[in-house]
């Protein structure tokens, strides 16, 4: 099982994408990102960290699957504290990795991601 943890929901994923997760984890459990207000604290964000390992956690152990990581991508500061946790705790972490593209028309910028593969996090 792969744990989405990030602001882009499963069902948004490009099919190579889901193809990859299929392949690999054999299926997506989304997990909203928290809001993390820019005027949060360290120990605020840290707490928040805290509450998600232990859900993260709670998912892994209704996991029959032997294959399991979390896809983390989001706020930075989180991110960090949130994987040093889940390192501590031997759980796997990935991120996506894309190409950017980006077109500009008339001074309106438009960005497209495009998925190129998952990294694991050693």
């Amino acid at each position: 099982m792969l744990i989405n943890l990030s602001n882009h929901p499963s069902n948004n994923w490009s099919r190579k994408q889901i193809l990859a997760v299929y392949k690999k984890f054999g299926k997506v459990v989304d997990l909203p990102f928290p809001n993390i207000s820019p005027k949060a604290s360290s120990n605020q964000v840290r707490k928040k960290a805290e509450a998600y390992l232990k859900k993260i956690t709670s998912l892994l152990k209704k996991s029959s699957d032997k294959n399991n990581a979390v896809h983390l991508m989001g706020e930075f500061t989180f991110v960090i504290l949130l994987y040093e946790m889940l390192k501590k705790k031997n759980i796997s972490v990935i991120v996506s990795t894309s190409q950017r593209i980006v077109e500009e028309h008339a001074g309106k910028k438009t960005v497209v991601f495009n998925f190129i593969k998952f990294r694991k996090l050693k």
